[in-house]
């Protein structure tokens, strides 16, 4: 799944590509993408409209537009190619953008898990995916004394509370993994029964593993590339995530796989002890 760091490059890319461009027409080839039931009324809201902006927020992009906000989350599989030309369209293309320099964005998603809404101007942030999320794990968004206070009220293992996006946003599998290995914490440990250094810890930990990331252009395991079709590299500093049986960089343990909440988890069984 795209993480912050994989939506915030595909953002990035978006920006170089798309903004100032008006959207002459859509084509719509898989209705459930679409969060509304009037897919024609859709149609009709973008032609003309022209790409302002794109941001980010969490794992959710938003396309600025003259008079609406588009909401798109990519989910597992999704993403996001431009083209000059016109090559043929693959069977994983669900929506496209035609624009009137005669360039096309197209959106990809081979498992078709994806949503995009559109929403008034302005009202982005009032979407119920993102009116629920955390701060962006920067600073001072992400606020050391309030991540330690909510982490102290909650009786619940520490990674499946992390990627909840309630404390600090766009987190998923991969970075929470990469935070609690760099934090020496272990992935099942109670969140309230942190001590204030292991959380304070923990908290640059998320700030540093994303932002890596971020300037690596986020990680590829199997499908990700962003939308100028460039894949990530920070899989090359994976320490523990995808290295199962692998000798721990710290200590020289195997690293070991187990579930914690249904997600396949990677940890150091002697650095991150419970």
């Amino acid at each position: 799944m795209p993480e912050l760091p994989e939506v915030e490059t595909v953002q990035t890319g978006l920006e170089q590509l798309v903004v100032h461009k008006t959207i002459q027409q859509v084509e719509v080839l898989w209705p459930s993408i679409i969060e509304t039931t009037d897919i024609e009324q859709f149609k009709l809201d973008l032609q003309g409209e022209e790409i302002q902006q794109v941001t980010r927020r969490g794992k959710f992009l938003i396309f600025h537009l003259t008079h609406h906000d588009l909401i798109s989350h990519l989910r597992m599989e999704g993403k996001y190619e431009y083209h000059l030309d016109h090559p043929a369209i693959s069977k994983h293309t669900h929506v496209i953008f035609k624009m009137n320099d005669g360039s096309e964005l197209r959106y990809l998603d081979v498992r078709k898990f994806g949503r995009m809404a559109l929403v008034p101007k302005g009202e982005a942030n009032q979407y119920k995916g993102i009116k629920k999320l955390g701060p962006e794990p920067v600073l001072p968004d992400f606020d050391l004394d309030k991540f330690t206070k909510e982490l102290k009220k909650r009786q619940m293992g520490i990674k499946p509370l992390l990627l909840t996006q309630q404390l600090v946003t766009g987190l998923g599998n991969i970075y929470v993994d990469e935070a609690l290995f760099r934090a020496k914490i272990h992935p099942e440990q109670v969140a309230s029964d942190l001590s204030k250094d292991e959380i304070k810890v923990l908290h640059q930990s998320i700030i540093e593993v994303l932002a890596e990331a971020v300037k690596a252009g986020g990680t590829t395991i199997r499908t990700y590339k962003n939308a100028l079709g460039e894949a990530g590299k920070f899989q090359v500093a994976l320490k523990v995530y995808g290295q199962t049986g692998e000798p721990c960089p710290n200590c020289g343990t195997p690293i070991r796989k187990i579930k914690v909440g249904q997600r396949g988890t990677h940890f150091c069984p002697h650095c991150q002890k419970r």
